[in-house]
């Protein structure tokens, strides 16, 4: 089975032997954790490293959930051609506590212009239930920081969800303001909020 620690260690060893690698670390915080339009935590902070060489990439990323840490590792590669942007790799979900189980999923990225889908294809842990698979979508436009989107999920998971919201730098900080929408089949009940997230990136020389 694919473990966080495994994926960290695949990360590493991934980028460790390339001259070209380069590095990256980030922190942030968000007045509510929101992803793919479901509620996580109010209030959380998160960290995470990057590497990526040639256009193979790999990190890991953690933020506060209230009943431990979600820990995500994640590798692939991108790339670009002519106009059209790439990228397809593996990203998995782990928990330190009992706020969520696992889920792993394959997922493919591509962009053109303004507009940016996203498609990944996975598996949920479930406890002690039997495992679901899950298909997770959305479309993304995107002009001078101003991005609008619309995602949601098929198979053992439903819902959908709409985000709006505008991204900026200010300082060195990454800021960004957004609303989110999301229906009763994705979150039990419908469910709107306003958050905010400021964030930080640091070269790793």
């Amino acid at each position: 089975m694919v473990t966080a620690q495994n994926l960290i260690i695949a990360a590493i060893v991934l980028t460790s032997g390339t001259a070209h690698a380069e590095g990256s670390a980030n922190v942030g915080w968000a007045s509510e954790y929101y992803y793919r339009g479901v509620l996580q935590k109010s209030s959380s902070a998160s960290a995470g490293l990057d590497y990526e060489s040639n256009g193979f990439y790999a990190g890991t990323w953690a933020a506060d959930v209230g009943d431990g840490l979600e820990i995500d590792g994640y590798f692939g590669y991108g790339g670009e051609i002519e106009d059209v942007s790439y990228s397809i790799g593996f990203t998995g979900y782990y928990y330190t506590g009992d706020f969520d189980d696992t889920y792993q999923e394959i997922y493919l990225n591509t962009g053109y212009g303004i507009a940016t889908i996203d498609v990944a294809i996975g598996e949920y842990g479930n406890f002690d239930g039997p495992t679901q698979d899950y298909a997770y979508y959305s479309l993304t436009l995107a002009h001078e920081g101003f991005y609008g989107k619309v995602g949601g999920f098929s198979q053992d998971f439903e819902g959908n969800y709409v985000e709006a919201g505008y991204e900026t730098s200010i300082e060195d900080f990454d800021v960004s303001v957004a609303a989110i929408f999301s229906d009763s089949d994705l979150v039990g009940n419908s469910d709107e909020a306003l958050v905010i997230t400021i964030g930080k990136s640091f070269d790793l020389q």
